[in-house]
């Protein structure tokens, strides 16, 4: 799947992902048709398309794009993607999957009238209609309502995530090569750096890097010296401080979110120690990622390290999935950063899933000292994504 482009599939050819499982998922939640409208969730469902135009920002004139997939559980032969005008051009060079398509809508109440006009004529059940609330714009609900009064609006996020949570051999591949160049790009940056580097300077030579190496930058969160401030700032970088960084990149809609550490000058026996503590909790966490483990086993299997550390006042360890968005499914925790339930913590670990596993050392006094990795739970155990660098990275 590739961002800005799509899967060179005709008009009414097979859909470009598990329709059982997808019909399967819809019939446990009680869903008769999916309305998905998230550009992560549609780019999904078509096989990789995302529009360019609108890539950047959804506002337009007074209104917003609001692309939609329509699904019928049972009938994908029905499927109608509901897309801006422009969208026109992409489909005379590369044509949808799906065999109804509305590419009328510049806004929202347009958007969903199409949604709606197309849901009435096909005289299936529609009875519950499945949709992306937290991505659902208000004026969209209120649309909905009016057109299908009937109808009762349930959410589908959930059926979205589950049916995302296992990636094809095609999208472990991206985020493989997301991973890598991220890591590649943070390596060919640090020699370039010296004493009074800023962190603007530095996150502005990471972008760059990023971009060349073909990734959409997305973020690059910062810590040097004492300071656990991670924003880009003019904090300038000294001799014998460490330096965290902590970058997103975008290849093909999927995201590569690698933390790797740096220190100007050789590191002294106490940085040594602590980021060497900080990798040993992370090989034990990996250590368990295999088929068919729970998911909770990640959390059982560094408990003890966290609990009996001496910095165990100041260490956090945080699983989570990784895909087209950051903290998808497998959802392992429900105490981590991001708020969400731990709706996978007691399931068992699929091939194909993705987790992001991150240790962090706040420590009081030598700073932000993190390492996060993106495994991927393969037929034999796992596979580590963008695995260079680990260590202290010396810039002299």
């Amino acid at each position: 799947m590739t961002t800005n482009a799509k899967a060179d599939v005709p008009h009414g050819a097979a859909a470009p992902f598990d329709i059982n499982l997808l019909d399967r998922l819809m019939d446990e939640a009680g869903i008769d048709v999916l309305l998905a409208t998230s550009k992560h969730a549609v780019q999904y469902l078509l096989g990789g398309h995302r529009f360019f135009f609108f890539d950047y920002m959804d506002a337009i004139g007074t209104d917003r794009y609001l692309p939609i997939v329509a699904y019928f559980k049972g009938h994908p032969e029905m499927t109608a993607y509901v897309g801006n005008e422009m969208e026109n051009y992409v489909n005379e060079i590369s044509p949808f999957w799906p065999a109804e398509l509305r590419l009328k809508a510049w806004g929202v109440g347009d958007a969903i009238a199409l949604a709606a006009a197309h849901i009435r004529k096909a005289g299936l059940p529609a009875a519950r209609i499945g949709v992306e609330a937290s991505f659902m714009p208000g004026s969209g609900f209120t649309a909905i309502q009016s057109q299908l009064p009937g109808a009762a609006i349930v959410d589908a996020l959930l059926v979205l995530e589950r049916l995302r949570a296992r990636k094809s051999d095609a999208e472990l591949d991206d985020l493989r090569v997301a991973s890598d160049k991220v890591v590649d790009a943070m390596l060919s940056v640090l020699p370039h750096l010296r004493e009074g580097s800023s962190k603007n300077d530095i996150t502005q030579l990471i972008k760059e890097a990023e971009v060349s190496r073909g990734l959409n930058f997305e973020y690059c969160l910062i810590a040097m010296g004492s300071s656990l401030n991670r924003s880009p700032s003019p904090q300038s970088w000294r001799r014998g401080e460490p330096l965290s960084l902590d970058s997103g990149g975008n290849f093909g809609g999927y995201i590569g979110d690698v933390a790797r550490m740096a220190v100007l000058g050789e590191p002294d026996a106490e940085l040594v120690d602590l980021l060497g503590e900080i990798e040993a909790i992370q090989q034990k966490a990996r250590s368990v990622v295999a088929p068919g483990t729970i998911g909770k086993a990640i959390y059982d299997a560094v408990d003890s390290d966290l609990k009996n550390s001496p910095n165990s006042k100041h260490l956090r360890f945080c699983a989570h999935g990784m895909g087209l968005i950051t903290h998808e499914a497998p959802r392992l925790t429900s105490t981590g950063p991001v708020p969400y339930e731990a709706t996978d913590a007691l399931l068992p670990l699929e091939t194909g899933m993705v987790i992001s596993i991150e240790t962090t050392l706040l420590h009081p006094r030598r700073g932000f000292i993190k390492l996060e990795d993106t495994i991927a739970v393969m037929p034999h155990g796992y596979e580590a994504f963008g695995d260079q660098g680990r260590g202290w990275n010396v810039v002299a």
